[in-house]
């Protein structure tokens, strides 16, 4: 059965057949969906669905490029929505330099409360770092990250970077651009990060993978994913899927009690 780790199901992409898709997912292997918020809002929709949704668990966080609407009284929100029953994660947080705005020094500042805030409540951190890899490296070194571990979701940097994270006790997130053409850092980042170190998620509605590409995505497109990855590790898809579901599980603490 899949763990689809990193899902937005709260997006109004799906707002036409959202109970449809979602009521279809255990038929098609889907074991688990964590859904991640990205500001307050989408993360309480998020733990509406995890709270309506047996299989779906939720994060709580504030994606960088929406740290501009965070003070004090609303990150102690965050901090009681962050102790959910069904909050498995704290994130998704980080840092993006793809856009000028909010700024650097706003990203940083909410990005290092939020890896405090997962320390505080020992709960694993789900990483966005876009074109800011040094930056966001050294930041988690020095706020203590490897003390939760978490997930460099999405990841987009080089191979050599990616086992660097895992040298850090993180896992690597490989979504649909490994199967694309110009996907080449991807497929090194594969070929190189252990696959006990690799968790499958799609970022649905965004980047769906080959046959898909441009398409709504969906965690039905995950054996397409994993279908790559047995293909560049030289293993069977099967044992793609259960590695990739164990590591999920373990760093999510689900089934572990």
């Amino acid at each position: 059965m899949i763990f689809e780790t990193h899902a937005h199901y709260d997006d109004e992409a799906f707002d036409e057949d959202r109970e449809t898709l979602l009521s279809s997912m255990q038929q098609n292997d889907i074991e688990y969906i964590v859904n991640v918020g990205s500001n307050l809002k989408s993360t309480q929709q998020s733990i509406a669905l995890a709270d309506k949704y047996p299989f779906i668990y939720a994060a709580a966080g504030v994606h960088p490029s929406e740290t501009v609407e965070l003070d004090d009284e609303k990150f102690t929100r965050l901090h009681k929505l962050c102790q959910n029953r069904k909050v498995v994660a704290v994130g998704e947080t980080g840092l993006d330099y793809y856009w000028d705005e909010p700024s650097r020094d706003v990203q940083k500042y909410w990005f290092e409360r939020q890896i405090k805030l997962a320390a505080e409540l020992k709960k694993p951190l789900i990483i966005h770092s876009r074109d800011a890899a040094q930056d966001t490296y050294e930041i988690m070194k020095s706020n203590n990250a490897s003390e939760t571990g978490g997930v460099i979701h999405c990841y987009s940097y080089s191979a050599e970077l990616a086992l660097e994270f895992v040298r850090m006790g993180f896992y690597i997130g490989i979504g649909g651009v490994v199967t694309f053409k110009n996907g080449k850092k991807m497929k090194e980042t594969v070929e190189a990060v252990p696959i006990e170190k690799i968790l499958l998620e799609t970022d649905s509605p965004y980047l769906a993978p080959e046959p898909n590409r441009g398409k709504r995505n969906s965690s039905l497109n995950i054996p397409f994913i994993a279908q790559k990855i047995a293909e560049i590790k030289g293993i069977s898809y099967e044992d793609t899927i259960r590695i990739t579901s164990e590591n999920a599980k373990r760093m999510y603490r689900i089934d572990q009690e």
